[in-house]
């Protein structure tokens, strides 16, 4: 049985866990807001350039030259703009992640403690009872565990899938660009 003083504690961890999951939150969309802003100035200042070398375009073969130069930069960029957006999204849910799998272990440790604590002052006789209780714990424990380390490859194969389609996104406009 938990104290009144081990409840207090344990709400008071879980609110500091959610200020803390809550700060990266928004720490995450901070950077998503200035990775747009970034992207969007850019984007705003290389469409006035592109705009000054059209007009002073002279004939239809400079014209595809101007439109070849720009296919190249404009898929890095979007590219790099994808890769970066990415990241943040990532990052921001390795932090959630690490701290929801922290607070998964701590409730088994405590929830383990109770079930030591309940076969030790438990009535003589009741020893299989425990023994199947300890024995279901241990098993969720090991379920528990088991779709953690799926979720970690998941997101590993889909971390890696997407670093290779923005590549190859970047290697296929290259040839494009210069067909032109």
């Amino acid at each position: 049985m938990m104290t009144v003083e081990q409840v207090i504690a344990s709400q008071k961890a879980n609110v500091e866990t959610l200020l803390g999951l809550t700060s990266k939150a928004f720490e995450g969309v901070e950077k998503i807001v200035e990775l747009n802003l970034s992207a969007s100035k850019a984007a705003l200042a290389e469409s006035g350039d592109h705009a000054k070398a059209m007009l002073s375009v002279k004939d239809a073969q400079e014209l595809l030259a101007l439109q070849s130069s720009i296919l190249q930069p404009l898929a890095e960029k979007t590219a790099a703009y994808s890769r970066h957006l990415y990241e943040i999204a990532s990052g921001t849910s390795s932090e959630f992640t690490k701290a929801l799998e922290s607070q998964a272990a701590e409730a088994q440790q405590k929830f383990m403690g109770m079930v030591d604590s309940a076969a030790k002052n438990a009535p003589a006789g009741s020893e299989a009872a425990v023994a199947v209780m300890k024995n279901a714990v241990s098993a969720a424990n090991t379920a528990l565990e088991s779709v953690q380390k799926a979720v970690k490859q998941a997101t590993e194969v889909a971390e890696s899938n997407f670093n290779s389609l923005s590549n190859a996104t970047t290697v296929a406009a290259k040839p494009a660009s210069k067909k032109r």
